[in-house]
């Protein structure tokens, strides 16, 4: 049955290991936190050190530690402050481009990366970052050409995933379901890629097989919602209206069964999707507007 054994042992190391870091590193946020509010009460020791306390900051991996556990805009101001201190750091660009893109703000990270790209100093995982920051903000010929930039052997989940998507958008099938499965391949956590690939399918009208990858990417994370509903809305299109045996809250349940009346309501089946929405109404712990107006709609005979 391959190598299971002393998987426990090295698992419950490595969580005691990730703990350990963890605590280290909340206490130098802390401990930084207490710096900053001494103002100047700097020691002479500090002062003797080439550079100021901030290279004893930076011996703790100060960047790190905001990249791994800070909100994605208190890292942009820390980075954004740390680069009008020293100009010259690309990794402070590198911290406040990856920072940019956590908070969303993907065409700002596209210029912080050409900034790098023209000082020479872009590596190929800047470059998977970069074309997600193209593609997120509608670049997606720049992203592409981030991703051609890369050599061939270098293969992550993250540049799979990529180019599975272009090659999606440009409709070349062949080439998504193989940068798809390469993808699957290379995380441990492969609901997404599951996901985007089972919409790929149902896109091009496979539907059995986009319910297959939509249960595929459940079992890998039983509470990825997105999987849910698209399961669910590919199943109403092939006129399967009952809910599959998949874990769900109720509000869940009922956001899903409103998806069932609106495939419902597609196909024509009307009646069918009366009986959905007033389900899904009944079920939902609280008021659901979309669906009382949708039901009114129906009631109304008023075209949806």
């Amino acid at each position: 049955m391959g190598v299971t054994y002393c998987l426990g042992n090295n698992q419950k190391y490595g969580e005691k290991m990730r703990r350990t870091k963890t605590t280290l590193r909340a206490t130098a946020i802390v401990s930084l936190a207490f710096l900053a509010g001494c103002g100047g009460n700097i020691s002479d020791a500090d002062r003797a050190l080439p550079g100021g306390p901030l290279n004893v900051i930076d011996a703790s991996d100060l960047n790190d530690i905001m990249l791994d556990f800070a909100d994605p805009d208190e890292a942009v101001a820390y980075f954004r402050n740390s680069i009008a201190q020293d100009p010259t750091r690309i990794d402070f660009r590198r911290g406040l481009a990856i920072s940019l893109a956590r908070a969303g703000k993907h065409a700002e990270a596209v210029l912080v990366y050409e900034v790098i790209e023209e000082a020479g100093e872009l590596t190929n995982e800047d470059r998977i970052a970069m074309a997600d920051a193209y593609i997120r903000n509608g670049g997606w010929a720049e992203g592409k050409a981030q991703l051609d930039a890369i050599p061939p052997t270098y293969e992550t989940y993250d540049r799979y995933r990529l180019e599975a998507i272009i090659a999606d958008r440009n409709k070349d099938w062949v080439k998504a379901d193989s940068f798809y499965d390469i993808a699957r391949g290379l995380t441990t956590a492969p609901a997404n890629t599951l996901n985007n690939w089972g919409f790929s399918k149902r896109i091009r009208g496979d539907l059995p097989e986009a319910e297959k990858l939509f249960r595929q990417a459940l079992r890998a994370d039983p509470s990825l919602f997105r999987a849910k509903v698209n399961l669910v809305a590919v199943r109403a299109l092939r006129g399967e209206y009952a809910m599959p045996v998949i874990p769900m809250t109720d509000e869940e349940r009922a956001l899903l069964i409103y998806e069932a009346a609106r495939g419902a309501i597609s196909r024509g089946d009307r009646d069918i999707a009366r009986g959905l929405l007033e389900e899904s109404i009944n079920i939902h712990p609280r008021f659901f507007q979309a669906a009382v107006d949708a039901l009114r709609a129906l009631d109304n005979n008023v075209s949806l």
